[in-house]
């Protein structure tokens, strides 16, 4: 069993800055989406960041960032800068998402104005 969320997407997915470390386990993605859909923001938060530090770098795929981002925004919808972090994730894997991350953008700016 991985201890953190990070441990079983470095283990999943690989880690461009370590290398992967061995394990024994069989690994089935949608078990690492169902430890994600549960886990707490910092954890995400920590996953991200660790595995993406400069956000346009790491092997977690596309659709892994984006709900990544989307459920660390559920949890903590009034962080501007969460909300731009997000925002940049999606422009960068975008232009499908450029409307998403325009309103993500706004509301940042709402949040800040208030």
């Amino acid at each position: 069993m991985h201890s953190t969320l990070t441990e079983h997407a470095r283990c999943l997915y690989g880690d461009e800055y370590r290398p992967t470390p061995a394990c024994d386990q069989e690994h089935r993605e949608h078990y690492f989406v169902e430890e994600l859909t549960f886990a707490d923001a910092d954890a995400i938060l920590s996953m991200l960041r660790e595995l993406s530090p400069h956000l346009v770098d790491g092997h977690l795929p596309v659709w892994i960032r984006n709900l990544a981002y989307r459920l660390v925004l559920l949890q903590r919808p009034d962080e501007p800068a969460l909300l731009r972090e997000a925002a940049q994730n999606l422009w960068l894997h975008g232009p499908d998402w450029d409307d998403i991350a325009a309103r993500l953008t706004q509301q940042a700016e709402e949040l800040e104005a208030r």
